[in-house]
């Protein structure tokens, strides 16, 4: 299954939510990213399609383990790959901001030089 760049922001929510609060409603997400409820309804449904997300029975959101993994991969690269540009100089704003459109086009193999770079 591939995720577009789209579905993987709403699995980084999704995760970021989820340590937040003890329960995520699509509401929260709405909130959280300024999109509008028919727009998180479409991407939630496409989750739930290729079983990234689930949704209970309360509306509660949650991430199956593929949606887990794939939104604590992209976490993972966003921190890294913030720390490095920040050590490079760039404004913590900015270093996020670019950080976040880097995480989802970044090989494996790239990333974990930048990995093994920053933990030095």
């Amino acid at each position: 299954m591939n995720l577009h760049e789209s579905g993987e922001m709403y699995l980084k929510v999704i995760y970021l939510l989820s340590a937040r609060k003890p329960h995520v409603r699509s509401m929260d997400i709405c909130n959280y990213m300024g999109f509008s409820k028919p727009s998180v309804s479409r991407g939630l449904s496409r989750l739930k399609a290729d079983h990234y997300a689930v949704v209970d029975e309360n509306n509660f959101i949650h991430l199956t383990e593929s949606g887990l993994e794939v939104a604590e991969k992209l976490v993972e690269r966003s921190k890294v790959i913030t720390a490095l540009l920040i050590s490079l100089g760039v404004d913590p704003e900015t270093a996020e901001a670019d950080a976040c459109k880097i995480e989802h086009d970044i090989s494996d193999e790239t990333f974990a030089a930048i990995k093994r770079t920053v933990e030095k």
